[in-house]
């Protein structure tokens, strides 16, 4: 058995096959146009709230926003909507029928749609990564400072939180790495079972030993409502630096490579990485889903036109594509949870609806 005998002749593969890609890219545009207005309707007036913002600062924002809205939903929702109203489109025109009629089977006759999907796949897995991850990340740290000027960014992490058995730590910006790691605005509140006692606060910190050599710290007496001056008291005993640097991990904002590192570095610093390890696996099965919704719409394909349920068949096609997106979202939230493993949350859907594709395309058609 040979590739060629999966796929009917190459002009009908490339005639389904451009006749799909030209309505997702159709579909695309037309769904980025109106929500792309939608959201700029409800975020141009904190964009233009900051004192000296105008068009220029509009247009930054949807350059920003736009990969975002065109990653998802509407990449894999539009390859779902396209999948539709091809193989409806096919279905009136009896299409369908005179390929079958040739002796193709129905998995032939979605072959040239799965391999241009497998495309769109990969060039979506691209975008994600190489696009869609720098515009987020500049995005999120744009939107922390109410769309004002970006400062510079130096590794600096600011609004830190560490905990250290019932106590927690608080900085208000951390920069540097290792030994050199300094902190600013430094927080210690002290609690015993349950109950917070007292609040040491400090103008700076830095690593010495075990601990944390602190400046000018005060302490508050939560029972007894005094403060006194500790002078540069080590505190903090156990913290490491890592810990501060290593709190905030967006894995949104983050390529596949880098959020890979980023969990490499979490786990050896003895840090749970579950919910991003799960979001690491996603990075993979999300562009992939674009794989599966042909077979999803493939119910809108086949069975007589004139029968009259033509658009049952293409609201069932829907309701499984739907049915995939409700999955897959409650899975990946399972996984943050920690409920569901890592790779169960990121490709139980996309496995369990394969499945289930094939067995409504077999129980049907084949």
């Amino acid at each position: 058995m040979t590739l060629n005998s999966f796929f009917p002749s190459r002009t009908i593969t490339w005639y389904l096959a451009k006749t799909f890609l030209v309505r997702i890219l159709a579909v695309v545009a037309g769904m980025a146009l109106i929500l792309q207005t939608l959201d700029l309707l409800s975020e141009s007036g904190r964009i233009l709230a900051y004192e000296g913002n105008g068009q220029a600062q509009i247009l930054r924002y949807i350059s920003l926003r736009m990969p975002q809205i065109v990653s998802w939903p509407i990449l894999p929702f539009s390859v779902l909507l396209a999948t539709i109203i091809t193989l409806t489109t096919l279905n009136q025109n009896s299409e369908v029928i005179s390929l079958k009629a040739s002796g193709l089977s129905a998995h032939q006759v979605l072959a040239p749609l799965i391999v241009a999907a497998l495309g769109v796949a990969i060039v979506s897995f691209a975008f994600n990564d190489r696009v869609v991850a720098r515009a987020t990340a500049t995005l999120d740290t744009w939107r922390k400072v109410d769309y004002g000027p970006i400062p510079v960014d130096r590794g600096d992490r600011t609004n830190v939180w560490v905990r250290r058995g019932n106590d927690l730590i608080h900085a208000s910006r951390i920069s540097g790495r290792g030994a050199g790691a300094r902190l600013a605005g430094v927080s210690l509140y002290e609690r015993e079972a349950g109950r917070l006692t007292y609040v040491i606060l400090a103008d700076a910190g830095r690593p010495e030993g075990n601990g944390w050599r602190v400046t000018n710290a005060r302490r508050f007496d939560v029972a007894s409502g005094r403060q006194s001056a500790l002078g540069n008291p080590l505190v903090a005993q156990g913290v490491r630096p890592d810990q501060f640097t290593l709190s905030s991990v967006s894995a949104d904002g983050l390529s596949f490579g880098a959020l890979s590192a980023a969990i490499d570095d979490l786990r050896d610093a003895g840090r749970p990485t579950k919910a991003l390890e799960g979001n690491l696996w996603h990075k993979l099965s999300g562009p992939l889903s674009a794989v599966l919704m042909p077979l999803l719409g493939a119910v809108a394909a086949f069975g007589v036109a004139r029968s009259g349920k033509l658009f049952i068949r293409a609201v069932i096609g829907m309701a499984l594509g739907f049915a995939y997106f409700v999955a897959d979202n409650f899975a990946l939230a399972m996984g943050t949870l920690g409920a569901y493993p890592p790779f169960l949350a990121a490709w139980a859907p996309f496995l369990l609806f394969l499945l289930v594709g094939e067995a409504v395309l077999i129980r049907t058609e084949e």
